[in-house]
C-alpha cells in the first residue's frame, strides 16, 4: 500500500495568500472604480439577465464588499472552507459574465479557472494550517 504524502503547512499558507490577493484587489477596484466595472458589465452578453437581478452598480458594489470581506477571512484562515466557497460562488458568475465571451484563448478566463482550482483545494480539503480560527489544530509542522 502506498503511503500518503503530506502537504507542507507553509505551502498551504502560500497558496492561500496567492489566491486571496486577486479578491481583495478586485473588491477594492469594484468599490473605487465601480463605473469601469459597470461599463464592462454593459458589454456582457448576459446584460439583460444581469439587469433583472439588481442595478449593475448595486451588483458591482455588493460583489466588491463580498470579495473584500471574504478575501480577508480567507487570508486569515477564518472559516477557510466557507470563505473559499463564497469566493468561488462569486468567481463563477463573474467568469461567466465577463471572461467567457472573449473565447477559450482568453488569458483572464484561464486565470479565473486556476483561481477556482485553488479555491476548490480549500473547499474540498479544508486545511487549517496557519489559520487564526482553528479549533482542532490537527496538522504537523
Amino acid at each position: 500500500m502506498k503511503e500518503k504524502e503530506g502537504v507542507s503547512p507553509l505551502s498551504i499558507l502560500i497558496l492561500r495568500i496567492a489566491v486571496t490577493g486577486i479578491f481583495i484587489n478586485a473588491g477594492i477596484s469594484h468599490l473605487v472604480n465601480s463605473s469601469k466595472t459597470v461599463a464592462r458589465l454593459q458589454q456582457s452578453p448576459f446584460l439583460e439577465l444581469l439587469g433583472k437581478l439588481a442595478s449593475l452598480e448595486s451588483q458591482v458594489l455588493m460583489s466588491g464588499y463580498v470579495m473584500i470581506v471574504f478575501g480577508v477571512t480567507f487570508l486569515l484562515g477564518i472559516y477557510t472552507r466557507w470563505s473559499a466557497l463564497i469566493l468561488f460562488l462569486i468567481l463563477v458568475p463573474i467568469t461567466l459574465t465577463i471572461q467567457v465571451d472573449a473565447g477559450l484563448l482568453h488569458g483572464p478566463l484561464w486565470k479565473n479557472v486556476a483561481i477556482g482550482g485553488g479555491l476548490l483545494f480549500f473547499i474540498l480539503n479544508n486545511p487549517q494550517a496557519y489559520s487564526l480560527f482553528n479549533p482542532k489544530k490537527q496538522y504537523h509542522d
